[in-house]
């Protein structure tokens, strides 16, 4: 299906084109990834996003590792325990693993708290690029601006299209400029990303 999609973008794409070259209108790409790496605020929303997904992710596996230990505990003691005792403890483990896993859910499932998280503190840095961009195209008679780094692959583009720059001028950031972070708030860890489980609590996959 993504692939069909990428495909009808394609085409939609090349009538655009097509279309443009008949009539004579204007056309031009940006790269929002790049614009993005260049604007502070976005930087400070990435490591506080960071640093949340670290902080969630080792609550949570101090949840499963208590749930490791009152297993092994059970595993250890069953033979002296009643079966009422046995199904009680076995209900306490079950009760917490269900509790954890809806943690889980609640940290990092679709439109849990990181995902809300990431639209408090990014969507609005979004919109301002949007905004920039459609003023750009808007103030320069551009019927059409491409993004380079979306699902459509560019197998070639001339440089002199490239108007990344112009929308950073447009926002107040100098483009040749390395952009410092203005979070004095820094992760202190120092830990990389981490991936969450799976919903079964499972280890994720290496890519």
């Amino acid at each position: 299906m993504k692939h069909i999609k990428k495909i009808l973008l394609a085409v939609t794409v090349l009538m655009v084109l097509a279309a443009g070259t008949a009539n004579a209108q204007k056309y031009c790409f940006v790269n929002t990834e790049y614009i993005l790496s260049k604007i502070p605020a976005y930087l400070d929303a990435q490591k506080q996003l960071d640093a949340l997904s670290v902080k969630w992710q080792k609550e949570i596996e101090e949840k499963y590792a208590q749930i490791d230990k009152l297993y092994k505990a059970f595993e250890a003691e069953q033979i002296l325990l009643t079966e009422e005792m046995k199904k009680r403890r076995r209900d306490e483990i079950l009760t917490r693993e269900k509790e954890v896993k809806e943690l889980q859910k609640q940290r990092f499932g679709y439109e849990g708290d990181l995902f809300k998280k990431k639209q408090e503190l990014v969507k609005p840095i979004q919109d301002k690029i949007y905004n920039a961009i459609k003023k750009f195209a808007t103030d320069q008679s551009y019927a059409v601006v491409f993004d380079k780094s979306s699902d459509l692959t560019m197998l070639y583009a001339n440089p002199k299209y490239d108007k990344s720059d112009a929308i950073l001028k447009i926002l107040g950031i100098k483009p040749g400029e390395t952009p410092k972070s203005d979070n004095k708030g820094e992760n202190k860890e120092g830990e990389p990303l981490k991936v969450p489980p799976k919903e079964d609590g499972s280890a994720p996959e290496k890519k």
